[in-house]
């Protein structure tokens, strides 16, 4: 009889959750060092670089790989001759693990769960709770799979009762593009088949959790119809040309992962789910001896090439900056922003829509006007940080706020990750506005840039105040431009259309 004890559970959950955010995989960063070397797309080559070299500093620096930390899920298969030596749950156990990691000073995590989802979204300070799934298997010990998903991936999670005659590559190649770039590709993509439409979801989620291995599986060759598949759709939804970022390129994804399970007759359940570049799990075995042990990867893996800015990158002071300089850039450009910027995201435009439309004014010291607005919400720093982790949040998400942010407040740019809406477009291109993207993935290096920050509006939202960021050539490209093209659309059109005809 195996007794685990409370103590080293906990331990090992937020040791875990530690570990996993400064440290990607190994699968993951030979993954990503393949893509980089056989990336054709300037935009998706400089990407995919600068996510290589923000994960080195991140191993290196033992800070997060991004600024949203994720919600934390997970996985126990705990053997029937294990016994436990404590008074408490299983999941209370797991979410002290969590609030123990996200509160540690020494690297602290950003707190991203907000209780009471449909009323007042309070963030509980600590990300708990956890999402626990709790499987009772033969044998001794546990088995404990620890991850830590990103909102931005987690959002394009979907679901679909297909047919039993549709087809499985139709329904996913048909999927994909309209995921967009949110997801920050390129990344692994989880598909679950079959059961119910829980099953199928939980499929997807788990099989998140295995390794990297699409590479030797095409050098091998397939064994059944699942690895054909596998094959299949990584060769296909690489052909669709959205590219690291959605800027356009031959990656978008590092792996396809499939797991089935019988289901209804009447049924076929189909659930994707994306890993975004962040990518975060690990397993570990408990058996009565301590808590787990991490072994650190092997610090060798990482490119030698670091990223650095191309000679031909534009220096714009933004404290200086006019309309009349916006007009002139262009798509795929890229900008090194020094000089003071604002951020913003959900709850911070909601907070000034409400103020706009009841007559009131807005904060002291918050001006809009001739400002560009960062879509990010930091993590705390430590040491001599002037801020932590700061990559960009999925745009997406603010485009209903777009004209009223443009129009009535006088923002000139916004800055975040992702494509923009048909209607976000027209906005920028009515008020001569842009939209510059910095690359999901890369917080730490986009941090590098960021020399101070002072809160100046709404501190009660905590990681989603406003700030006021200074920088120095904070690296960005241009997205949407003032005459509304977008990368997003013109760059994911030609490298498919490059492809095809390669082909």
């Amino acid at each position: 009889m195996t007794v685990i004890k409370q103590k080293d559970f906990e331990d090992s959950i937020a040791s875990a959750l530690q570990y996993i955010s400064y440290y990607h995989s190994e699968d993951f960063i030979l993954a990503m060092t393949k893509a980089y070397e056989l990336e054709q797309s300037s935009p998706a080559k400089d990407a995919i670089l600068q996510i290589l070299t923000s994960s080195k500093l991140s191993a290196f620096g033992s800070r997060p790989i991004c600024q949203d930390t994720g919600i934390v899920t997970v996985f126990i298969k705990q053997g029937m001759d294990t016994i436990w030596e404590t008074s408490s749950t299983v999941e209370k156990m797991v979410n002290q693990g969590v609030r123990n990691a996200y509160t540690d000073k020494t690297n602290p995590l950003r707190a991203s769960i907000v209780s009471d989802p449909l009323g007042k979204r309070s963030n509980t300070k600590d990300n708990t709770p956890a999402i626990t799934h709790i499987s009772l298997v033969e044998g001794n010990g546990i088995e404990v799979i620890v991850a830590a998903k990103g909102g931005g991936s987690e959002n394009k999670a979907h679901l679909s009762m297909l047919n039993p005659s549709d087809s499985l590559i139709d329904h996913v190649l048909n999927t994909i593009p309209g995921m967009g770039a949110g997801w920050c590709p390129p990344g692994v993509l989880g598909i679950g088949v079959g059961g119910t439409a829980d099953k199928a979801m939980l499929l997807a989620k788990e099989s998140l959790m295995d390794s990297i291995d699409i590479q030797d599986l095409i050098k091998n060759g397939p064994h059944n119809k699942i690895e054909e598949l596998r094959i299949e759709l990584y060769e296909k939804v690489n052909n669709l040309g959205i590219g690291a970022q959605g800027l356009g390129g031959l990656t978008t994804v590092l792996d396809v992962k499939i797991k089935d399970y019988p289901t209804h007759a009447a049924s076929l359940p189909v659930a994707i789910i994306p890993n975004c570049a962040a990518n975060r799990h690990i397993t570990f075995k408990l058996n009565g001896n301590g808590p787990a042990e991490f072994k650190p990867p092997n610090l060798d893996i990482w490119p030698k090439t670091l990223w650095k800015p191309k000679s031909e990158a534009l220096r714009v002071n933004v404290d200086d900056l006019k309309k009349s300089d916006i007009t002139k850039w262009k798509i795929g450009q890229t900008l090194l922003l020094s000089g003071k910027i604002l951020t913003a995201r959900d709850a911070a435009h909601k907070k000034i829509q409400d103020l706009i439309s009841s007559g009131k004014t807005l904060p002291s010291g918050l001006n809009l006007f001739n400002r560009l607005l960062y879509y990010v919400g930091p993590v705390d720093a430590v040491g001599d940080e002037a801020v932590g982790p700061a990559g960009p949040t999925t745009a997406t998400r603010m485009d209903k706020y777009t004209d009223l942010i443009l129009n009535k407040c006088g923002v000139i740019g916004m800055i975040g990750k992702a494509e923009r809406s048909r209607e976000a477009i027209a906005s920028i291109k009515k008020n001569k506005a842009a939209y510059l993207i910095a690359v999901g993935g890369a917080a730490f290096l986009v941090s590098k840039a960021i020399k101070s920050s002072r809160v100046i509006a709404f501190p009660e939202l905590d990681m989603e105040a406003v700030h006021e960021f200074e920088v120095e050539d904070m690296p960005v490209t241009v997205a949407v431009d003032s005459s509304g093209l977008s990368i997003h659309e013109e760059g994911v059109a030609k490298w498919k259309n490059h492809i095809i005809n390669k082909v």
